[in-house]
């Protein structure tokens, strides 16, 4: 498993609010002491910077952590702001999960979707997009969100696995516990099996705050093995683009599947 794409970003991608705002779950401390309280915000934004946005139930099709192999619901109320705080969970590695319901944006300029489908990597559905007769403005895409979140409680001992989300990005080695000296081997998923040559993307911040964008190829397994630093925090983040066939005038025309995976490399 080897790295096959490693493009220093360093945040100098210009995108649009439409095709940039990415969503995660934001940890407040990714190490927490066995008994403590794991915290977690719901972000909308980019380069590890967004909003906090409160827990809607309504908007919400799954929202279930995983502690010692069972899954739990997360005992949060609406309005919630940081949507998770959880008390006196036992050590071991928990997994957050949220995936939202399907919302939709509007597409009024065409100039949008081209930078959005070259910078996650389907350009190819722009001539794709032309061949179907579809307009160049006022045209929607559908997108659903599949967030989890990595938390080590204790010593954090435990091993990422595939969690059923539709799409998800998957570790082969557990950041809290196991030697990263080589890379992180990760693999992404899309409805159960690998996906190959995914594009991932990494978001990357340092103690100082800074952040360092790069992008990843995976390879025909859906795997590749990323380079991390302890002291640093992370967002993986990987898109699947899926043509829709609509059957109204204001249907969607596609459907983006999100999956991103939070984590931390702690110091030492």
């Amino acid at each position: 498993m080897s790295i096959l794409s490693k493009t220093a970003l360093a945040l100098c991608i210009c995108a649009s609010p439409l095709q940039a705002h990415e969503f995660w779950i934001d940890a407040n401390d990714y190490t927490v002491p066995e008994g403590g309280t794991v915290v977690a915000t719901f972000r909308n934004g980019e380069n590890l910077v967004g909003s906090a946005l409160s827990y809607i139930p309504g908007r919400s099709n799954r929202f279930e952590m995983v502690v010692d192999g069972e899954v739990r619901p997360i005992p949060s109320r609406m309005g919630d702001n940081p949507a998770i705080s959880v008390e006196g969970l036992d050590a071991g590695l928990v997994t957050l999960l949220h995936e939202t319901r399907e919302q939709t944006v509007t597409y009024r300029e065409w100039e949008k979707w081209v930078s959005f489908t070259d910078h996650k990597d389907f350009a190819w559905s722009q001539q794709a997009h032309l061949d179907r007769g579809l307009p160049q403005e006022g045209f929607r895409e559908a997108y659903l969100r599949f967030a989890k979140a990595l938390v080590a409680v204790g010593e954090g001992a435990g091993q990422d696995v595939p969690r059923g989300l539709r799409t998800e990005i998957v570790l082969g080695a557990n950041p809290y516990t196991d030697d990263l000296s080589d890379g992180l081997p990760v693999q992404v998923l899309l409805e159960g099996a690998p996906k190959a040559n995914a594009q991932i993307e990494m978001f990357e911040r340092d103690p100082s705050g800074a952040v360092e964008v790069t992008l990843h190829r995976a390879d025909e397994e859906g795997r590749a093995t990323l380079p991390v630093a302890p002291g640093h925090d992370y967002l993986l983040d990987s898109v699947t683009l899926v043509p829709q066939e609509p059957e109204g005038e204001r249907d969607p025309v596609w459907l983006s599947l999100w999956a991103a995976l939070t984590f931390a490399v702690p110091q030492g």
